[in-house]
């Protein structure tokens, strides 16, 4: 044998690395395929550090308690139907495909039943309805009713949506 030439050994080593250094990179691509296309499981949600303590602002003397002003229309800003106004009432939006939908979208991302909104205690909180591509406020995924704060952007698909006085 060549003494310039690897033992066997050492090549049935650097094979086996080789090959669970690829298996490696192939688990991690699924593993971001599967976060991007579901979201974090309860696990890795449950895994998510407790949010820092903020500093306490100092005191204020109490400012009369002014009443939020909640929004009276739902504003189309981007997709298809831009510059679309719909008027809030006390009743929920429905947003989709769907012919019956309050707004009906020409969104080939959106859901026959994507979304709505749905007004409670003055505030109007989104809700997704089990969409394929998911509901998203404020580049946050919404998993749950989550509250809509004035001029907060709603995008379903390429459509993007916001609430206004």
């Amino acid at each position: 044998m060549d003494p310039t030439e690897p033992s066997e050994l050492v090549l049935l080593i650097v094979k086996i690395g080789f090959l669970a250094l690829l298996w490696g990179f192939v688990l991690v691509a699924v593993r971001a395929v599967r976060l991007d296309m579901f979201g974090p499981t309860k696990r890795q949600q449950r895994r998510e550090p407790p949010p820092m303590a903020r500093p306490t602002p100092p005191r204020t003397p109490p400012q009369p308690a002014r009443k939020p002003q909640s929004p009276s229309k739902l504003v189309v800003t981007k997709g298809h139907l831009a510059g679309t106004t719909i008027p809030l009432g006390s009743s929920p939006v429905t947003i989709g495909r769907a012919q019956d939908s309050t707004l009906v979208l020409e969104d080939d991302f959106a859901s026959g039943r994507h979304a709505r909104l749905v007004p409670h205690d003055g505030q109007w909180f989104v809700e997704d309805l089990g969409s394929t591509n998911g509901t998203f406020l404020n580049r946050s995924k919404v998993t749950s009713p989550m509250p809509v704060p004035l001029g907060a952007p709603v995008r379903i698909g390429k459509t993007v949506l916001e609430l206004h006085r």
